[in-house]
């Protein structure tokens, strides 16, 4: 085989190789485009949802915007657990203390309110 035909040979892989190569970018580069496409119109429907309102940590702790946890401070969070849990274990306490008092029970000390 003559010397000029083994370059043609190299000059149709290197070809080849080219082709595939940008034929691989063109898709590559179509993907992308459509995951952007798919992004930007699941922000624009994101975007109707409305902001969150975030509360400040110094102003009124009742009044609490559903999510607002995740954006929350510890100590916020800390604040608003131990208070739901001390309002739960008293509504409990007046629910027994109400109990015992429609059937005639007698009250246990640490039930009355002395206040």
């Amino acid at each position: 085989m003559p010397w000029w035909s083994w370059i043609l040979i190299w000059v149709a892989l290197v070809a080849v190789a080219l082709l595939f190569y940008v034929l691989l970018g063109i898709r590559l580069f179509q993907q992308f485009m459509a995951t952007m496409k798919d992004l930007s119109a699941a922000g624009a429907k994101l975007g109707h949802l409305g902001s969150i309102e975030v509360p400040d940590e110094t102003g009124d702790l009742s009044r609490t915007v559903p999510g607002s946890a995740v954006f929350a401070s510890p100590a916020v969070m800390r604040h608003d657990y131990e208070a739901s849990k001390l309002a739960r274990r008293e509504e409990r306490r007046r629910r027994r203390v109400q109990r015992k008092k429609d059937r005639g029970q007698p009250q246990a000390l640490g039930d009355l309110d002395f206040t």
